[in-house]
């Protein structure tokens, strides 16, 4: 999974990479429109996979992983002066979703570009940069789909009438400045949408970037995939710092101050999954114990597919127990007298938690 920090200039976007990455990137400067990015893999510490590390002592541990970059160059009225260039919507459009940190914050240190703070403002600056984007895409493919079809130019008139109603409600739902993930598209939709980068279409966490002592702010904004959370990004920051120097102590103190419970990254992440609809499954044994990241409602074949493709294409059957009847009944051995280590087809359905060997034949 790999997710975009996005943001208008001075909303806060490094300071939150780093609270999420526990980074000590720069801060507090404007790239002055220029394409730069961020980049670290983080592991998901999940303490499911510290319990199983302790049962089983393996030999490695390995921890599902999310990519997290922070995308600078957006800027207001982009898209009326030439559009954004082509380096940075390649990136834009190779990310799973965003998480768009918004300026709520008050700052004589880093004032606001606009002379003031107004996050429905800005959120909707950005929103309206990549309505335009895709709007700008659509128009061009329901024109060349309409010449297309007049001239006779597709060996199959089915699909190409198909796709031009597609890409005309896409225009429409645009039009009516409306993302396009407020529309409940099927699998076969999103496959012929797959290559064209549509900004709008992917799920977004909106990160309100509020100060230490600041209240908690309410924005009326509800979109389908869509999260809207509030962070004190320079208050995690340092609590991420804290953590990774292993200054315990003083992180203790600090969260229990500003009554903080979970760190931002452990949050984000959560949410992450929450959005991209995931879920985690874990592998067993003497040699290694890892989690897997798979799609809620995923069969076993296709949890086999994630670990290895082989697995999939030879599978037989995956034994099964569930994270949670595993460690109360303390191992593998006493989960198979007790009827709970089942033996499961291609078409069960995932849990969240499963732990599973996969018997496969080539």
């Amino acid at each position: 999974m790999r997710l975009g920090i996005i943001g208008l200039p001075q909303s806060g976007k490094t300071t939150v990479y780093n609270a999420l990455t526990k980074g000590d990137a720069p801060i507090g400067h404007s790239m002055g429109g220029r394409f730069d990015v961020l980049t670290t893999v983080v592991d998901v510490q999940d303490q499911r996979i510290d319990i199983l590390t302790e049962m089983f002592n393996p030999k490695k541990t390995t921890y599902a992983r999310i990519t997290y970059t922070a995308v600078d160059g957006l800027q207001k009225g982009a898209g009326e002066s030439g559009g954004m260039s082509g380096e940075l919507l390649n990136h834009l459009s190779g990310l799973d979703g965003f998480v768009h940190v918004v300026r709520a914050f008050e700052s004589d240190l880093v004032p606001h570009p606009d002379g003031s703070v107004d996050a429905a403002r800005d959120l909707e600056a950005l929103d309206t940069e990549f309505l335009l984007n895709d709007l700008n895409i659509v128009e061009r493919r329901v024109e060349k789909l309409e010449n297309g079809l007049q001239r006779g130019a597709f060996k199959n008139k089915g699909e190409a009438q198909k796709e031009l109603a597609l890409f005309q409600q896409l225009n429409e739902t645009l039009g009516e400045e409306r993302p396009l993930r407020t529309l409940q598209l099927g699998d076969e939709e999103l496959k012929i949408l797959r290559g064209y980068g549509l900004l709008t279409l992917k799920p977004t966490i909106v990160l309100i970037n509020i100060g230490d002592d600041q209240e908690e702010i309410s924005l009326d904004y509800e979109h389908p995939q869509t999260i809207v959370a509030d962070l004190r990004g320079k208050l995690e920051m340092e609590l991420a710092q804290l953590s990774r120097d292993d200054d315990l102590e003083s992180l203790e103190m600090f969260m229990e101050e500003y009554g903080v419970t979970e760190l931002s990254l452990d949050r984000l992440i959560r949410l992450s999954y929450d959005l991209m609809g995931l879920q985690s499954f874990f592998t067993v044994g003497e040699d290694e114990v890892r989690a897997w990241t798979v799609a809620r409602g995923a069969t076993a074949v296709e949890a086999a597919a994630v670990i290895h493709t082989d697995l999939a294409k030879g599978f037989i059957r995956a034994e099964t127990v569930a994270y949670d009847d595993l460690i109360a009944l303390g191992s593998m051995a006493a989960a198979r007298s007790a009827g709970k280590l089942r033996q499961e087809g291609k078409i069960y359905i995932m849990q969240d938690g499963d732990i599973i060997s996969v018997k496969f034949n080539i």
